[in-house]
């Protein structure tokens, strides 16, 4: 299934969650930390929001840095997306 979000919102994969510390302990799935960083992989079309106008800053391929609990998860074939505001991005990542 394909998804197109509407207005300013944007839909992100999720990096994969880190279940082993950096000195190798392995954490159980209940004390894993949703992820912050993600990759986009569609994107509204902006418009006008209280008379003003909202430009896409982001787009398909970019890697963001997002608040952690906003959004909403859902599955698309069976793969767990979110669906966020673009407000809600923090920052792109840039790769050097």
């Amino acid at each position: 299934m394909k998804l197109k979000p509407i207005f300013d919102r944007v839909v992100i994969i999720p990096s994969e969650k880190e279940n082993v510390t950096k000195g190798g302990i392995y954490l159980p799935t209940t004390s894993v930390e949703r992820p912050q960083i993600g990759k986009v992989i569609a994107v509204g079309e902006g418009g006008t929001f209280d008379g003003n106008e909202v430009e896409m800053k982001v787009k398909v391929g970019d890697k963001v840095l997002y608040n952690r609990y906003s959004g909403v998860e859902i599955k698309i074939d069976g793969e767990g997306v979110i669906v966020l505001q673009q407000a809600d991005i923090i920052a792109i990542i840039l790769d050097e």
